[in-house]
């Protein structure tokens, strides 16, 4: 990486004009990437800020988003929370809106820090646990060393375990087989070998980690530790392992597939109360306001439990959601609000995800539409009531809406899955989905008129059609097959498919 001397000695050297051009060609270029068109001028604003925030801070060779970035004040004070990598919730919720927005040139600079660091994170692995494999630390500076903390946090086990899924989503979106082969799987397969170390088998012959924590549930009391696995550590863990499956697959690699699966199933299932939520672990229900929704890992990002999966994970994920409306925000910040969004959306809830993201853009927000955690309105959205700057709550806000007008985690492509009724006009251009597929649809009067699927690296894909008056009225290099509400498309490189509404 390049020192800030270097830089600003080689930009010297260039005109104002010269700079002033790649700077606009740049922007030209990220806006071009992707689009959406929502009726609600708030959210459709605070989504057009955060874009341009990404755009500020995520860069290919740069460092990766940090609690406030780029913006970090230079008062010399520290500011809030040191300003530096927090990996248990911050970097990885920043991250959350690249991928659908197609802009995984800026989400792999991420990437390209982690790997960078690497063998300093691989050092703190074996000194700390004591075992070979890849750990990353839940607070660390900039050449990922170690920053201490609450150590349920700043110290667990199962970072590196979340850190899998953004390795996991670039491959996926991309369909990058070199990334997969050189990079995402050996990080994937250091993670799972880390794990499989460290587990051992409880009385039930299930694995489990000697003591698990849940992020800042219990503060840093002696209570922070749980005997069992949280639901929070059991989640990451049984992601890692089935992402370390799939990956061997995709690489041929039928050894080790059928380990990881092995090891994977070995784990026990996610802890539910006698009203079927999730909870923190077994015998402890959530049963008091927190921020940090570690227990609902599974619904989202994980995807562990999906609504596509029929009455019983409705039921999972519909009473979870219900039981964090039920104890209420009286410690959410702003992200909390953004992340129940993104869990609404995928309960089809587009009236609620749309409630939780107007939320945050009124009340957690400053005019220049910046996250500072508390309720700025103190109208009892929260107890918090302070305003330190944070980015996260901004990235995952965007990714909420992202979530109501394009979902592909369950195996296809679902158009519009959590609008709400009385959006009407809605639209979005070239998001980016699972299978390296380019998704353009459009809504008038409430009735999907148009959709394009193009297929970027070719391959095949399921689209759920929203309705049965939309024919394929245009394809080059593909060709669907329609079955039971689904259309299968087949295409090569470059092929394309378009559906319009019939008259």
């Amino acid at each position: 990486m390049k020192s800030a001397e270097d830089v600003t000695k080689t930009a010297i050297t260039g005109s104002y004009a010269e700079a002033y051009g790649k700077h606009r060609t740049w922007w030209t270029n990220f806006w071009n990437k992707s689009s959406l068109q929502v009726p609600d001028t708030i959210l459709q604003k605070q989504y057009l800020l955060e874009q341009y925030k990404f755009g500020s801070a995520a860069r290919k060779d740069a460092p990766p988003i940090s609690l406030q970035a780029v913006w970090t004040a230079d008062n010399g004070r520290l500011p809030p929370w040191k300003g530096d990598f927090h990996h248990d919730l911050n970097t990885q919720l920043s991250y959350w809106p690249a991928y659908k927005s197609n802009h995984l040139e800026e989400a792999i600079g991420y990437l390209n820090h982690l790997q960078a660091n690497k063998p300093n994170y691989k050092r703190y692995t074996k000194q700390y646990f004591g075992v070979s494999g890849l750990a990353v630390p839940g607070v660390t500076t900039l050449d990922g060393t170690e920053m201490g903390g609450w150590i349920q946090y700043s110290l667990s086990p199962t970072v590196s375990s979340w850190l899998c899924q953004h390795f996991y989503w670039q491959w996926k979106y991309s369909m990058d087989h070199e990334f997969l082969k050189k990079t995402a799987y050996p990080w994937v397969k250091d993670v799972a070998a880390f794990l499989e170390k460290i587990t051992v088998p409880d009385k039930t012959g299930h694995r489990k980690l000697p003591i698990s924590s849940s992020p800042e549930i219990h503060d840093n009391s002696i209570n922070a530790w749980f005997n069992q696995n949280t639901n929070y550590d059991l989640s990451l863990m049984k992601y890692a392992f089935e992402a370390a499956r799939e990956m061997a697959l995709a690489l041929h690699l039928t050894t080790e597939a059928a380990h990881w699966k092995k090891i994977g199933a070995e784990f026990g299932e996610l802890s539910l109360s006698q009203n079927n939520e999730l909870q923190f672990a077994p015998g402890h229900p959530y049963n008091e306001s927190h921020r940090h929704f570690s227990h609902v890992m599974g619904i989202f990002p994980l995807g562990l439990i999906k609504w596509e999966d029929g009455a019983s994970s409705q039921a999972i994920i519909r009473n979870s959601i219900a039981r964090l409306d039920s104890i209420g925000p009286d410690w959410w910040c702003g992200y909390s609000y953004a992340w129940l969004a993104n869990l609404k959306a995928r309960a089809m809830d587009g009236a609620g995800a749309a409630k939780e993201l107007s939320i945050f853009a009124k009340s957690f927000c400053l005019p220049n539409s910046f996250h500072v955690n508390g309720d700025q309105t103190k109208s009892g959205l929260s107890k918090f009531q302070y305003r330190p700057f944070t980015l996260e709550g901004n990235f995952a806000f965007a990714a909420g809406l992202q979530e109501m007008l394009l979902q592909c985690y369950a195996g296809y492509i679902h158009i519009f899955p959590a609008v709400p009724s009385d959006w009407k006009d809605v639209s979005f251009d070239k998001m980016r989905t699972e299978g390296a597929f380019l998704v353009s649809a459009e809504m008038k009067g409430g009735q999907v008129t148009q959709i394009r699927v193009v297929a970027e690296k070719g391959g095949k894909t399921l689209l759920k059609l929203p309705s049965d008056n939309l024919k394929t009225v245009s394809a080059k290099s593909a060709r669907a097959v329609f079955n039971n509400g689904m259309l299968e498309i087949t295409a090569t490189p470059g092929g394309y498919i378009v559906l319009e509404a019939g008259q």
